[in-house]
Formats: structure tokens, C-alpha cells, sequence
């Protein structure tokens, strides 16, 4: 097995760093060392049994290792790859992103023998005590070696063939376009042909450092890879117009990072980031084969895990209704934004509202409300799934929205609703959906716990905040305690009192005549386990007293300290359902936990019931 290595494997790869997918390449067979995972990939390392080179299976090879196929010590035919530099370091990387398995696993590492070029003895490389005359005694035969033998890194190998080149030819010889699954942050140069399936608006913000502005694009392969590309301040202001959606680019001189699994909204390990002096370059259109936008659709019934979850979503259904434009005041900076609401409905036999917000309330809401009597079909993609209603949707800025798509699903929806849908009795997914099933990041059903469960454990959240759902009773909100801040109209932020008159709001940096309270209060509740102090900031705070911070405070201004009193009382001894996190805190020294409520909801005895009837069948107990 050993004599199917190609021998000098790994010099004809380094002869060859970026091969075309058409070009000739010999034959390599590389025996695979040191096989290892490291994600959802395999690192190895690529022997001829004289060099050997860093390298990595592609994700889509994994499955090969798993298998069996690809084992540590045996021998694998490299169909296709990219040699990629390490910045960091003086070395060289092999991405391979084809290959096939040759033989199982060898018993030891495979080391090639040399000859000499007079006489062709065989010489076995790296001999510990090798001296400078090999005598050889039968023959009388004195072998005199022409220079120590060294092993070289990739990259000096690489430098020597290389380094004399002009720049031109070196960049042309990195111009082969890269799949985005071959990417890694370990690369140098590398170019991506791509296509804009989504772009975001540009944002501002401001921090510590400074204020800047930001935008992001979705990006999206000829294989249906994605990616999310970032920009900032003046690589924002210079990509902004040159991206635009649904078009074909070029794209080099980025940078890759590890994507943050929070808030990253496309399958794809890395996130990109492209500067000022990244290229970027508009492919022609015989050139723009790059497939449409990718979606990856979630049926209406199966959307209550995604509630007021991070996850975005995609959705194909056929339009039911189309409500006219409304505009609705934004909280932030009270700015009033165009939304319209549409009811899709797709073969579950369920409904589900999406509201879609400017240009795509006025321009695309518009064509859907001219040809909702047709019912059309529509994809939409990135969604954000809230529980207003029990589930319901709303499009981001970044949403993308087809009509009438050319796709196999659509198709197949189209043909289930001409033929039987408009004559099915459809419900709503929130009100049929039952309520254990709503186990999204915030459902109040989900991680059922009791008070005792919480406060028994103070290690709770000690890495990073915990979440459980609680039903209790408030028991005491404590009238003397300091129930509101002063707040920014615009941002909500805190604000103190200006020079002369008026209030100073840090982070809009500017004066303002008036501002608003916001509740920050505590409150005690029980169950039948026990009792625990918990935080309620404005939001819950309104829905458990009925009324705003500023009511509040003019009714205890009119009315007086009785009428306050007796509002806080009112609020007590009702249950309600809490969502709420934990975390530890210091305060004096001293560490305690911190139960904050995150979201709150008077007590649905039906869903209740529901609730309590699939607990009881879980533990086999019928009545």
C-alpha cells in the first residue's frame, strides 16, 4: 500500500497552490496523519513520506471521516484544494474540498526511501548517527554526500519558487475563485464569487469611542453557501451604494472571524468583515450564475419553538388577507413608521400574521394588497417570530420578500391550494397551538419551575443568566421604595437636571424640557414552595399595576399617599405567570442572587388546564 503514495505529493501541490478546476493535475495520493476534529471539520496532516503539510477536510467530507472511509494513517486521492496562507505564522495550509478515500488505515506512518543518483543505494532518510563518509565494506565504495538533508516548510519551498515573481503574476496565480466553504480566518488571499441575497439599512451608533455607522450584507455562493458580511464607518459609507440585493460580485481582502452564535442569521460557522481596502467588484452578466435567494422554510405549525427566540426564520404560504397601511409611533425616537399586516396561510392547515414595516409595508404590501384576491404565494426570508397572539411574525429590515416564487414548494402550495386549501377550515397557529409546545426562549410554559427550585440553588446562573417560567402570587410591593427613574422621552436612557432648567439626556447628548419615569421596582411573590424578591423594570412593571409610571406618580400627587398605597395593593395577591432570569449579584460584599422578570401574563386557565392535563399524561397519572 505504502508504493501508491505519489512520491513528491506534496511538492506538486506546492507547485500548484491554486489549481483551476479544469486544469491537468497529476495524480496525488497523500497519506492522511494525524486525524483529528476540531468543529464540525477534520485536521490532518498530508505526508508523501519525505514532506508533510497542515491541512483540513472540508465540512461536506466530515461524513467521510465518520463513516470510516477516511481513517487516521490511510490513503485518500485529493481531487481539488487551495493552498492558503497562515498570516501569523510562516506556513502554509491545504484546504481540501475533494477527495476519495484509496486504503484503510496503514500500520505505521508510511516514510519513503532514498537513492542516491550514481549507484542507486537506497538510503534511509533521517538516520540519527548519519556520518560524513558512508563506507561501504563489501564494495570498497566510499559515498561522499553532496549536502545534509533538510526538511523544509511549505512556505520556504513556496518562497524559493516564488519569490522571484513579479506581483501581477503572483496575484493571478491567487485569482482562483474560492467556495465559501473553504474559508477559514487562517487565510490571506482568496477571492469569492458571490451574490447580495439580503442588505440591511445603514445603522448608527454610538459607544465609548465614538459614533460610526455599520451595515451588512447576506452573501451567498454558487453551492447555496452563506455568509454575513459586516462593514463599518467609511467601508459602510463606501460599499453601501455599490452592494445592491440580488446582484453578483467579486469580492477580496476581507478578514473572517468565528460568527457569534447569538445573533448570527445564516448556517455558516464564520462572519466576514470587509474594510476600506477590500475589493469588491460587479461580475458581468454572463458571469451572474450565482443562485437566487436560499431559503430553508419552517411549516406554519412547527413555528413555537422559534418564539421570541434569536433564530430568524423563513415562511412560504399563500396570501389570505391584506390589511390597509397603518402608521405606528417607534418607541426609540418617536418617529412614525408605515405597517401592514398580511395572513399567509400554507399546507399545515394553519395561519400566521406577518407585519411588515416601511418600504415593504408600502411597495410590496401595495402589490399584495392589488392581487390578494388572487392569492398568491410569497417567501419570505428572516423573520423574526414574537408571541403577540400566541405566534406571529414581523419583517427587519433585512427581510426579503418573492412573489409568486419559482420554486418547487411553491408549486407544490399552489397546486394543495387550488385543489383543496381555499376550501379548508384554517386556524390560527397561536390559538390552536397548545401551550407546552410554545417552548420559545420566553414562553411561559417552558422550564416550568417553583420558587423553592430557585432560591434553594444559589449557584444558579453563575456563567451566564438562566431562564425558568414560574406561576405565583404577588404578596408585597413595597410602597416607600424608589419606584421610577427619570427618563429621555427619545431613548429611555436616565437623565439628570441641566444647567438652569430642563433635563440632560447623556446619550442623545441634549437638553430636554420634559422627560418620563420609568418603573424600576421589586416586588415579593409566592408559591407553595416559597417566597423570593424579584426585579420588574417599566414594561412588566405596567401590566402588573395597570397603569404607567407617570400615572402613578400624578395619582400619589393629587390623591396622596393613601390612594398610592392602595394601588399597590390592588396589584397583590393575583397570580401571574413570570418568565424570569437568574444571576448572581454583589451588593455590600455580599453575593445574592438576582430574579429578574423578563416577561409577565395573567394566568390563562384554559391554557392552564392544558398545560397541567400533558404534565399529568407525562407522568402516566389519568383522571
Amino acid at each position: 500500500m505504502a508504493k501508491m503514495v505519489t512520491p513528491d505529493a506534496i511538492s506538486t501541490i506546492l507547485a500548484n497552490p491554486s489549481p483551476d478546476s479544469f486544469s491537468d493535475l497529476p495524480e496525488i495520493i497523500v497519506q492522511v496523519v494525524d486525524l483529528k476534529p476540531t468543529g464540525n471539520r477534520y485536521m490532518f496532516s498530508a505526508s508523501d513520506g519525505k514532506m508533510k503539510i497542515k491541512g483540513i477536510l472540508q465540512s461536506s467530507l466530515s461524513s467521510e471521516v465518520i463513516s470510516g472511509s477516511i481513517q487516521n494513517l490511510g490513503l485518500i486521492r485529493i481531487l481539488d484544494y487551495t493552498l492558503n496562507d497562515i498570516p501569523t505564522k510562516n506556513e502554509k495550509y491545504l484546504i481540501v474540498t475533494k477527495c476519495e478515500a484509496v486504503s484503510p488505515a496503514l500500520e505505521e506512518e508510511y516514510k519513503a526511501e532514498m537513492k542516491t543518483q550514481e549507484n542507486d543505494i537506497v538510503l534511509k532518510p533521517k538516520q540519527e548517527n548519519f556520518k560524513n563518509d558512508i563506507k561501504m565494506e563489501e564494495t570498497g565504495i566510499v559515498l561522499k554526500p553532496k549536502q545534509e538533508i533538510q526538511t523544509k516548510s511549505a512556505a520556504q519551498i513556496v518562497h524559493e519558487q516564488h519569490g522571484n515573481m513579479a506581483p501581477a503574476a503572483r496575484m493571478a496565480m491567487t485569482r482562483r475563485i474560492q467556495p465559501l466553504v473553504s474559508l477559514n480566518p487562517y487565510q490571506g488571499n482568496w477571492t469569492i464569487k458571490v451574490r447580495v441575497t439580503s442588505k440591511g439599512n445603514m445603522r448608527t451608533y454610538k459607544n465609548a469611542r465614538g459614533e460610526g455607522c455599520v451595515f451588512n450584507v447576506e452573501l451567498t455562493d454558487e453551492d447555496g453557501t452563506q455568509i454575513q458580511a459586516t462593514m463599518f464607518n467609511e467601508a459602510a459609507r463606501k460599499f453601501f451604494d455599490k452592494f445592491e440585493l440580488g446582484k453578483v460580485y467579486y469580492i477580496s481582502k476581507g478578514t473572517l472571524k468565528v460568527a457569534n452564535k447569538q445573533f448570527k442569521t445564516v448556517q455558516n460557522d464564520y462572519e466576514m468583515t470587509l474594510n476600506e481596502n477590500s475589493q469588491v467588484e460587479e461580475a458581468s452578466n454572463e458571469e451572474a450564475f450565482i443562485p437566487e435567494t436560499k431559503f430553508n422554510f419552517v411549516p406554519i405549525d412547527e413555528l413555537g419553538p422559534y418564539v421570541n427566540g434569536r433564530e430568524l426564520v423563513d415562511i412560504i404560504g399563500v396570501v389570505q388577507s391584506v390589511s390597509p397601511t397603518m402608521s405606528i409611533r417607534r418607541k426609540s425616537n418617536n418617529e412614525m413608521v408605515p405597517k401592514r399586516d398580511i395572513t399567509i396561510a400554507d399546507e399545515t392547515k394553519k395561519t400566521v400574521v406577518v407585519s411588515l414595516w416601511n418600504d415593504l409595508a408600502t411597495n410590496v404590501g401595495q402589490e399584495l394588497l392589488d392581487m390578494s384576491d388572487k392569492s398568491p404565494v410569497v417567501a419570505i426570508k428572516s423573520l423574526k417570530v414574537g408571541d403577540f397572539q400566541g405566534v406571529s411574525l414581523s419583517a427587519l429590515s433585512k427581510s426579503n420578500i418573492v412573489v409568486n416564487p419559482d420554486l418547487p414548494e411553491a408549486k407544490k402550495l399552489r397546486s394543495w391550494y387550488d385543489s383543496e386549501g381555499k376550501e379548508t377550515s384554517l386556524a390560527s397557529i397561536g390559538s390552536g397551538m397548545s401551550p407546552s409546545t410554545k417552548n420559545g426562549a420566553r414562553s411561559m410554559y417552558s422550564d416550568r419551575v417553583s420558587l423553592l427550585h430557585i432560591t434553594s440553588n444559589p449557584s444558579l446562573g453563575e456563567e451566564k443568566p438562566v431562564f425558568f417560567s414560574i406561576k405565583a402570587y404577588i404578596s408585597f410591593i413595597k410602597p416607600d421604595q424608589t419606584m421610577w427613574y427619570r427618563a429621555c422621552k427619545a431613548c429611555n436612557k436616565k437623565v439628570t437636571d441641566a444647567f438652569g432648567s430642563g433635563y440632560w439626556c447623556e446619550g442623545c447628548q441634549k437638553n430636554d424640557a420634559e422627560c418620563s419615569l420609568r418603573y424600576i421596582m421589586a416586588l415579593k411573590v409566592s408559591d407553595a414552595s416559597g417566597e423570593a424578591w424579584l426585579s420588574a423594570f417599566n414594561e412588566q412593571a405596567e401590566k402588573i399595576l395597570g397603569c404607567s409610571a407617570d400615572e402613578l406618580d400624578k395619582l400619589k400627587s393629587e390623591e396622596g399617599e393613601t390612594a398610592y398605597q392602595m394601588k399597590l395593593k390592588e396589584a397583590t395577591w393575583v397570580p401571574h405567570l413570570f418568565r424570569v432570569s437568574v444571576a448572581p449579584q454583589e451588593y455590600n460584599s455580599e453575593k445574592r442572587q438576582r430574579i429578574t422578570v423578563r416577561a409577565v401574563a395573567p394566568v390563562d386557565y384554559a391554557a392552564e388546564s392544558k398545560y397541567l392535563l400533558e404534565e399529568m399524561s407525562k407522568m402516566n397519572i389519568s383522571i
